[in-house]
């Protein structure tokens, strides 16, 4: 039978909780106070899981002993062995509760995202892509009650986009979008190819998690702000003030641009979110990197070179690379239907997880034929 990790840990936080929780202060930081009465009200429900898991699994040793003695009663076996499958099935939903909340949560799961999409290689094609993707994004976005904000965008001749920047704000949006850093590969045939030839390009993803001020200390003499008249659609004023921000950043030679508003101050703010987003993502990933050579995940680091999905419009058909997903369903996909592909990711993750919290070999999940 499977036993669950030690409970000590958690209980021990448990009680830390309660006697911060029960300082006079407590209150003086009420965001504080509630992040503390979230992890307090998780952790007390843990343990009631982790206690009530050991009872069942007690109440089931009893009775697997009844069934096997054949001196013992014989309503008392029957009863048992009616009540026994109940028993197993309650044993382990309650395990699978215990070990999900023992999983630790990513501190920036419940953070605004901020994506980043740029066409690759393909020329027009990729561009085109990249629009469509946009679009995808959005779409899911709506679905899900969260905001699209636009922050910075470079349009090609043909209507699509060079390069994307957006703001998505709502409940728990990185946790949702993470998995979808990463080089998104389109098969289709090309509105200008006159041949009806299949060609293959390829857009580029990037998600960032939205960060605070505390995350990120940007000192103000590190940074060099330049300011320009913008330029593209946008009306009369677009091009009668000097709206378009550009600041480096001179330590790491990030550049950010904004142009798509007609306030500077408004340009500036959008440019210091994206900033600080690409610096924190910067940050983890080279505290990811100290463990690359330790920890290979199937879902990937998010690493932009990383070709993670392929998207085969003749075949109605998208492929996850990293886990062996195949939907023939690639129009609803488009139509901002990614949740299943998400949740297959999300459920991936967990197994991994999980294998890590007990100790068993992680066997990721692979389909043949999807590598093409």
């Amino acid at each position: 039978m499977d036993h669950l990790p030690e409970i000590f840990p958690f209980e021990r936080r448990l009680d830390e909780l309660g006697a911060q929780m029960a300082d006079a202060a407590f209150y003086a930081n009420p965001r504080r106070a509630a992040e503390i009465s979230r992890e307090q009200q998780k952790l007390s429900q843990l343990v009631a899981d982790h206690r009530a898991h050991a009872r069942l699994q007690r109440e089931i040793e009893d009775a697997s002993a009844l069934l096997k003695d054949p001196a013992g009663d014989a309503d008392l076996r029957e009863l048992a062995a009616a009540e026994m499958p109940e028993l197993e099935r309650r044993l382990e939903q309650l395990r699978q509760a215990v070990l999900l909340a023992m999983i630790p949560p990513e501190p920036t799961d419940s953070r605004n995202t901020v994506m980043e999409i740029r066409a690759g290689t393909g020329g027009d094609e990729a561009s085109l892509f990249a629009a469509e993707l946009f679009r995808m994004y959005s779409k899911y976005a709506d679905g899900r009650g969260w905001k699209v904000q636009p922050m910075s965008s470079s349009e090609s001749e043909r209507g699509g986009f060079k390069e994307v920047i957006f703001l998505i704000t709502g409940s728990e949006v990185y946790r949702q979008l993470k998995f979808e850093s990463g080089v998104h590969r389109v098969q289709r045939v090309p509105v200008t190819e006159a041949n009806g030839r299949i060609h293959t390009s390829t857009v580029t993803v990037a998600v960032l998690p939205e960060a605070e001020e505390v995350d990120v200390q940007i000192d103000p003499q590190d940074l060099e702000i330049t300011v320009s008249r913008a330029s593209g659609p946008g009306g009369q004023g677009v091009n009668t003030t000097d709206s378009a921000v550009q600041i480096l950043h001179r330590p790491t030679g990030l550049i950010v641009s904004c142009a798509d508003e007609r306030s500077q101050l408004k340009n500036k703010g959008r440019a210091m979110t994206v900033l600080r987003a690409r610096l924190l993502q910067r940050r983890e990933d080279e505290e990811h990197a100290k463990y690359a050579a330790e920890r290979k995940s199937q879902i990937g680091s998010g690493d932009r070179s990383e070709r993670i999905r392929t998207y085969n419009f003749p075949q109605n058909r998208l492929t996850d690379h990293r886990i062996g997903l195949t939907l023939y369903s690639l129009p609803q996909v488009m139509e901002g239907a990614i949740g299943p592909v998400i949740a297959a990711l999300q459920k991936a993750e967990y197994d991994e997880k999980l294998a890590a919290l007990t100790g068993q070999a992680y066997l990721p999940p692979r389909t043949a034929g999807t590598d093409d």
